[in-house]
Formats: C-alpha cells, sequence, structure tokens
C-alpha cells in the first residue's frame, strides 16, 4: 500500500472519529490517536525520509492537507461539544424561580437559659442586680466563709468536684485553700459582702456542680439562681413577701407558697418553699405525690457568723439568701416529669417551648 493510500484512509478515519466523539474527552483521544507525537499522522510523516526526490512533495503536500482538515475538524467539533456541554449544565442546574424559597429555620434560646432570664428579670423589676463570679472556686469561698464545719459532708472529696491545692494567697482565709467545682453560687455573695458596704440587693445567677447521679430530679451540672439581701432592720417577712411575689410573677397569680423549717449551715432561721400544685390546684394529684405541694427553693436569714466573714456588723444589718434550682423551676412551670429531657437535647421536645 502506498503513502499516499495510507494517508487517504487515515483522513478518512479521523473525520469519522471526530465526528463520533461524544464528548470533549473523547475527542482529546482522537486528537492524540492522530497527531498527537506517537499518533498515526506523524508516524507516517516520519517515513518521508526513505521516499525519492520525486515522491517527497506529493506526498507533503498530502499530509499537510490531512493535519490542516484534521486539526479544523478538531476545532469544530470542540465547539459543538462545549455548547451541547454547557447546555446540559445550564437545564440541570436552572433555577425555577415560580418555586418557593427554602427557609433556614432560626434558632431559639434554650428552655434553661429562658428560664434564668425571665428569673433575674422578675428581680431586677424589684432592684436586684446581677452579679456572677468564678465556677473553680476555693474552698474558702464555698464552704469556710458560709459557715460550713470542717467535718460538713458536703466538704469531702466524697461530694464535691476538688480539683488541686492552692496556697490560699487569693482569699482571706489564713489557712490554705483548696480548688473545688463550686457546688452552689453562694461563694459569690460572700465575694460581694467582702468589696461591698450594704445596702446589698443582688442575684447570682450560674452554673454549680454536684456528685449526684442523674435523674428525674436530680442533676449533676444545673443552673443555680441565689438571692442576697443586706440591710437595715430586713426581716424574715420581707423575705416571705419577696419569695411570694417572685411565685405569683412566674407561675400565676393563683399559685400559693408554703415556708417549711429546715436547716442550711449558712442561714438561720431557715425554709424549704413550697408552690401549690399547678396540675389539681393543691388538691393532690400523683405530680404532687397527692400533698398538693412542690418544693420550689430554700431560704433563710443571712447566719451572724457568715457577717464575722466578711466584716459587716451584724447588729447593725441583717439579710436573707435564697437559691433555686433554674431546671427545676422549668420542670414545675412546664410540668415537665424529668429533669435530664432538659439536657438531652431532643429537638422534638426542645421545640415545645
Amino acid at each position: 500500500m502506498s503513502i499516499l493510500t495510507e494517508l487517504e484512509e487515515l483522513r478518512t478515519e479521523g473525520l469519522a472519529a471526530v465526528a463520533g466523539a461524544s464528548d470533549t474527552s473523547q475527542l482529546d483521544g482522537v486528537r492524540v490517536a492522530y497527531l498527537g507525537k506517537k499518533g498515526s499522522l506523524t508516524s507516517i510523516l516520519r517515513g518521508l525520509g526513505g521516499l525519492s526526490s520525486q515522491e517527497r512533495p506529493a506526498v507533503g503536500k498530502v499530509s499537510n492537507e490531512v493535519r490542516v482538515q484534521l486539526e479544523g475538524a478538531l476545532d469544530a467539533r470542540r465547539e459543538q461539544l462545549k455548547a451541547a456541554e454547557l447546555g446540559k449544565k445550564i437545564s440541570a442546574e436552572r433555577l425555577d424561580i415560580t418555586l418557593p424559597g427554602r427557609s433556614h429555620p432560626l434558632g431559639s434560646r434554650h428552655l434553661i437559659n429562658a428560664i434564668a432570664a425571665e428569673i433575674v428579670e422578675i428581680f431586677t423589676g424589684i432592684g436586684y442586680r446581677v452579679v456572677e463570679g468564678p465556677e473553680v472556686e476555693l474552698e474558702y469561698y464555698n464552704f469556710t466563709a458560709l459557715n460550713h464545719e470542717p467535718q460538713h459532708p458536703a466538704r469531702s472529696a466524697g461530694d464535691t468536684f476538688y480539683v488541686r491545692d492552692l496556697s490560699g494567697d487569693e482569699c482571706t482565709s489564713p489557712e490554705p485553700s483548696e480548688v473545688l467545682m463550686r457546688t452552689q453560687t453562694s461563694p459569690v455573695q460572700v465575694r460581694t459582702m467582702e468589696k461591698q458596704d450594704p445596702p446589698i440587693y443582688i442575684l447570682s445567677p450560674g452554673k454549680v456542680y454536684r456528685r449526684d447521679v442523674a435523674d428525674p430530679s436530680h442533676l449533676p451540672q444545673f443552673t443555680q439562681v441565689e438571692g442576697l439581701v443586706v440591710d437595715e432592720g430586713i426581716t424574715f417577712a420581707d423575705l416571705k413577701g419577696t419569695l411570694d411575689h417572685f411565685v405569683r410573677q412566674m407561675f400565676g397569680p393563683d399559685r400559693k407558697t408554703r415556708f417549711r423549717p429546715h436547716f442550711f449551715p449558712f442561714t438561720e432561721p431557715s425554709a424549704e418553699v413550697d408552690v401549690s400544685c399547678g396540675i389539681c390546684g393543691g388538691k393532690g394529684c400523683r405530680f404532687c405525690k397527692n400533698t398538693g405541694w412542690l418544693e420550689i427553693l430554700g431560704c433563710g436569714m443571712v447566719d451572724p457568723n457568715v457577717y464575722g466573714f466578711v466584716g459587716i456588723d451584724a447588729e447593725k444589718y441583717s439579710g436573707f439568701a435564697f437559691g433555686m434550682g433554674v431546671e427545676r423551676i422549668a420542670a414545675l412551670k412546664y410540668n415537665i416529669p424529668d429533669l435530664r429531657m432538659l439536657i438531652e437535647g431532643d429537638m422534638r421536645f426542645l421545640r415545645q417551648f
């Protein structure tokens, strides 16, 4: 077979291959197969050196024609394929402006934070101010300055999360003080009384940590809000009136309160406060264990011994303190049977609030 015949066959096959390419990737393969360094046309052109001087011009002319024709066909087919691929892409990604827009759901405040904010709003509305303190606290502020005896069970490493030893340079205690995760926000009250002279009307919200096993009514970490009042002429009647106001603002004007004697190391006298059951109206039901009452918080008059740690004259000033768990308030307000539901992150539950 002569070289000219091979060139004609190559022209026919090459043009057919170009026309049959279905995408730009396949077309590039055709270009390499015919016009690449190891392509069919290149192989033929390498044999021109073995031709006679009479054959070489004719074969060279046809070779150039084949190359130019194949390159032109490749360029034209590439433009066709690019246009087709662009059309497919546009069709696939086409935006139908008649369709309704996709909504982006907005987040909301978690129920625990919402209740904490509501508590703060109630008390700031009657003149309290918010004071915060460290969650990693000194034993002196968490126990000693709050009138806890050294033998108190809560000071045991088995009952409280101790962190490490500290020299005690940061506190007024002459003894070295250990570091722990605070079990209450009461240390904020001690720190405030050290720095501020009466009158004092403060609220201290924040997280606290206890070695409790999580169950329907206990959590090892929860949010607490405590209040402190120190002023001249403060009596238990002021405490009762304040908490009555809080209960009615939080639960409604028809709810009642009940004070039961109790013991807390840092208050004397002390009391547990109950609120009438919102489900049965105080008649007794399964939710309130047929008592008609639900425990809500602890309170009492500040023990004079506490004033001795902070340099306040107990003969001139008196005051009261109270503390409540935010999760418990939320459970009582919305009749939630298990506190663990508040921290499990189940959106089906949380979206209800």
